[in-house]
């Protein structure tokens, strides 16, 4: 039997303003599968989306949904999230949106471990605005704002995530819609930080403008750039070398959730337990 998306959109708001080919789409279609996978009631679960392209997710999907301002996707999701924390939140953001404006809520985000399940839509560009260089931007790519070519190192996000302490990061790409479904399940079955990255291609504002003129060349590239995590890690350095693993690269099940730290503070005001010391995070460090 075919998957009804339509229980899950607003329809009205159909067909989406992405331009064709794009591959925010493919994510929507995953996210949609997974949150019906993973059993969540619509009306308990909010999608967050900031500004760009990405921030038309919560304009399409029928829970929900807070459309905030550049950069702003976590700050408005933790708030949610701490006054909700029995609900289900998700935020979804591009690159220019999470890792610049916005990069230091992201950061902090993961520093924290509250259970939010960011998706990060990475398409090396900002593609709304036609096409300046954005923190994923490779070395050497053509942009409107670095028209002899970029000179900026660029961001590996999900390294970043890690290093700042999300417990949850996986990162996988447009190419295989299932793949990107499986790795959304896990993140949100996940309590916890779980960063979610995916790669997408922005072909009309990235790719023919770095000599790949169609939606399909721009995807080829994306796969010629990444690698299953379980070949990487039998890669050498000079291997590895501007190759992106993909699948899930970092699950620690261990780290204590900020909702739940937020709860025993409340508790210590209220009396109902003693004031946090060392001591309550001496095994979690």
């Amino acid at each position: 039997m075919a998957f009804n998306y339509d229980e899950y959109l607003r329809t009205k708001k159909m067909p989406t303003l992405w331009c064709w080919g794009c591959g925010d789409g493919v994510i929507l279609k995953a996210t949609i599968r997974a949150i019906a996978k993973v059993g969540w009631n619509m009306d308990d679960t909010c999608i967050v989306s900031g500004i760009g392209c990405s921030g038309r997710f919560s304009s399409y999907i029928n829970c929900n949904t807070v459309h905030t301002t550049h950069g702003r996707t976590i700050a408005y999701a933790t708030g949610i999230k701490l006054a909700n924390p029995d609900k289900n939140v998700i935020c979804v953001a591009g690159d220019g949106d999470s890792l610049a404006i916005g990069g230091n809520h992201t950061i902090h985000g993961c520093r924290r471990n509250i259970d939010i399940n960011f998706i990060l839509i990475n398409n090396f560009i900002y593609g709304l605005t036609n096409s300046q260089t954005s923190p994923t931007t490779p070395q050497g790519f053509w942009t409107v704002s670095q028209k002899a070519g970029n000179i900026d190192p660029t961001f590996n996000a999900s390294n970043l995530a890690i290093a700042a302490g999300a417990s949850f990061v996986g990162r996988e790409t447009v190419l295989d819609p299932k793949k990107i479904e499986r790795l959304l399940v896990k993140g949100f079955e996940h309590k916890g930080f779980s960063f979610m990255e995916i790669l997408s291609n922005c072909h009309i504002n990235l790719g023919r403008k770095n000599k790949m003129a169609s939606a399909m060349e721009t995807l080829d590239w994306i796969d010629s750039i990444t690698v299953a995590k379980s070949k990487y890690d039998k890669m050498s350095e000079e291997e590895r070398l501007n190759l992106l693993p993909t699948g899930v690269l970092h699950h620690n099940t261990e780290a204590r959730e900020y909702c739940d730290m937020y709860q025993e503070i409340k508790d210590a005001h209220q009396g109902k337990r003693g004031k946090i010391t060392q001591d309550d995070f001496a095994k979690k460090i």
